[in-house]
């Protein structure tokens, strides 16, 4: 491989790294919401009292309103499924993200499997509500599926040579 390829290749290394480092704070804070959404069940009433409180005071306050509306779906039901969603969620991501950054190399076709279920269900979703949010979180998601298979495709190649 010549310099040129070395840089680039390293290059695309610290993406994959970074990549890879971003996944996991996202399953830390998934974690950590789950956590919180399971053990403060009491979470929709505190939002309804601020929500409530804030519409007593401004009735047309845009956010109030729209939080308002979001209260009365968190029921506790909603909830236990929402924590019990971002654990799980959270929980493989990191266990992916761990075989990754150790070079496993069953993280690596674990970890594109994973992000293609996850991708096809983002693109749904974006069908269904044309979320800006999650059409660049689908855009980093393919970005890291990438350089994930760009990795795994290395670290092949050189254990058969």
């Amino acid at each position: 491989m010549n310099p040129k390829e070395q840089k680039r290749e390293y290059r695309i290394h610290q993406a994959f790294e970074v990549g890879v480092i971003l996944k996991g704070v996202n399953a830390a804070l998934e974690i950590i919401f789950g956590v919180l959404l399971l053990f403060t069940m009491r979470y929709a009433d505190l939002l309804t009292a601020l929500v409530q409180n804030e519409l007593v005071e401004d009735p047309d306050d845009f956010l109030a309103r729209h939080f308002d509306k979001i209260t009365h779906i968190l029921s506790p039901q909603f909830q236990f499924y929402g924590a019990l969603y971002l654990l799980s969620h959270g929980i493989v991501k990191a266990f992916l993200v761990w075989g990754l950054l150790k070079e496993k190399i069953w993280a690596y076709p674990a970890s594109i499997a994973v992000l293609i279920f996850f991708v096809i269900y983002q693109v749904i979703r974006i069908m269904q509500t044309g979320s800006v949010p999650l059409i660049a979180l689908t855009v980093f998601d393919l970005t890291v599926l990438w350089l994930i298979w760009h990795e795994y495709r290395l670290m092949t190649k050189h254990q058969k040579s």
